[in-house]
């Protein structure tokens, strides 16, 4: 699906309750899973020590930090839409976040988004956006909620 471009309010406001689009897969390397701990400070061993996973895991595997794949949203959603003659985007809230399923080391994940709703605040577009991380060849989804952006024009 090509990336959607909204070039006016007016525009986005076309897309309410929509589909707009869908993310390309990203893995979710043990790297990536590694440096998230180190960020963060979450050392969790679930996440980081391979060998203990593969022992005591009920996944047999580490898996990634519920908020590593929660953080991945704002690059996914730019694969699916830019909006122009914006100042700046900035992430405003989220609601109704539930984690469905781990995300294994070495599995993709993709995003797929619709605009649940559009306000217009005195040049400030208030975008809620319903959206699922879903898990390459898994039926449950990683992740599922509502997240808010403000775009200032």
């Amino acid at each position: 699906m090509d990336k959607v471009i909204i070039n006016s309010y007016e525009e986005f406001e076309k897309l309410v309750g929509q589909q707009i689009g869908v993310s390309d897969w990203q893995e979710i390397s043990q790297e990536r899973i590694c440096q998230f701990a180190d960020a963060t400070l979450d050392h969790q061993w679930i996440h980081i020590d391979v060998e203990r996973a593969k022992e005591e895991s009920p996944y047999k595997s580490t898996i990634a930090h519920g908020y590593l794949t929660l953080s991945l949203l704002p690059h996914l959603w730019t694969q699916i839409i830019e909006v122009k003659n914006i100042k700046m985007m900035v992430n405003y809230g989220m609601d109704k976040m539930k984690f469905g399923q781990a995300v294994l080391s070495g599995q993709s994940v993709r995003l797929v988004a619709s605009l649940h709703s559009l306000t217009n605040l005195r040049g400030i577009a208030r975008a809620e956006v319903k959206f699922s991380i879903e898990i390459k060849d898994q039926k449950k989804k990683a992740l599922e909620g509502i997240a808010t952006f403000l775009y200032y024009f």
